[in-house]
C-alpha cells in the first residue's frame, strides 16, 4: 500500500504543479476581488469539487470491488465511503489547509468556510449525487483531472477571500501561496480518489470474506 501511495503521489505531482500555476496566474489578476464575489465563486467551485470527488472515490471502490467479485457493491457501504472520502477530503483541501495558510500569513479577512455546514443544503446532496452516478456508471479518468483543478481553484478563492480585497501580492507571498495550493491538492486529492477507497477493498478468497 505504501508503495502504491508513493507511486500515485509521484505520478500526480506534475499535474498538481500545473494546477497550482493556473491558480497563481488567477490570483495575480483577481487579488483585489471583493470578498462577496470570492465567496460566491468559492461556493460554485467547492460544491463542484465535492461532486467530482464523490464520483471518483465511489467509482474507484465500485470498480475495484466489482473486478474482484463480479457483483455490485452494497449501496450503503458505497454511500459511506463516497461521502467520507469526498466531504472529508474536500473540506481538508478547500478549507482547512488554505485556512492554515491564511493564519500563518496573517491575512486580514481570514476565515474558515466549511461547505457541508455553511451550505449544507447544497454540498451534501451533491456528494450523494456523485455517489449515485458512480453506482450506476463508475468513471475515474476525466473526473479525477477535473477534481484536481477544481480543488486548486476552490482553495485559491478561499485564500482570495482572506485578502479582503485590500492586498497587493509580493513574490514571497506568491511563493508561499503556491506551496499551500500544491499541498492542499496533492496529498488530499490522491488520498481521496485513490488511497482511501482502496483501503476498503480487501483481497478475498471467497464471497464470505467480501465487504
Amino acid at each position: 500500500m505504501f508503495k502504491q501511495i508513493s507511486k500515485e503521489l509521484r505520478n500526480h505531482a506534475p499535474f498538481t504543479v500545473f494546477g497550482a500555476v493556473t491558480g497563481i496566474i488567477t490570483i495575480i489578476f483577481f487579488q483585489k476581488l471583493p470578498v462577496n464575489v470570492s465567496y460566491n465563486i468559492f461556493y460554485i467551485l467547492h460544491p463542484l469539487h465535492v461532486v467530482l470527488s464523490a464520483l471518483v472515490t465511489a467509482s474507484m471502490y465500485e470498480l475495484h470491488r466489482h473486478s474482484r467479485l463480479g457483483v455490485k457493491c452494497n449501496l450503503w457501504i458505497l454511500l459511506a465511503i463516497g461521502y467520507l472520502g469526498s466531504i472529508g477530503i474536500a473540506t481538508l483541501s478547500d478549507s482547512l489547509i488554505p485556512y492554515l495558510g491564511e493564519l500563518l500569513l496573517d491575512l486580514p479577512n481570514r476565515g474558515l468556510h466549511l461547505g457541508f455546514i455553511e451550505k449544507w443544503w447544497l454540498v451534501n446532496p451533491l456528494a450523494i449525487i456523485g455517489i449515485a452516478i458512480a453506482y450506476c456508471r463508475p468513471a475515474t479518468k476525466f473526473p479525477h483531472a477535473g477534481h484536481v483543478l477544481l480543488s486548486t481553484w476552490a482553495s485559491l478563492f478561499h485564500i482570495i477571500m482572506a485578502f479582503g480585497g485590500k492586498m497587493y501580492l509580493s513574490w514571497i507571498l506568491i511563493s508561499i501561496i503556491f506551496l499551500f495550493l500544491f499541498l492542499a491538492v496533492w496529498l488530499p486529492c490522491c488520498v481521496s480518489d485513490i488511497v482511501f477507497p482502496l483501503l476498503f477493498v480487501r483481497p478475498v478468497r471467497n464471497t464470505k470474506d467480501a465487504i
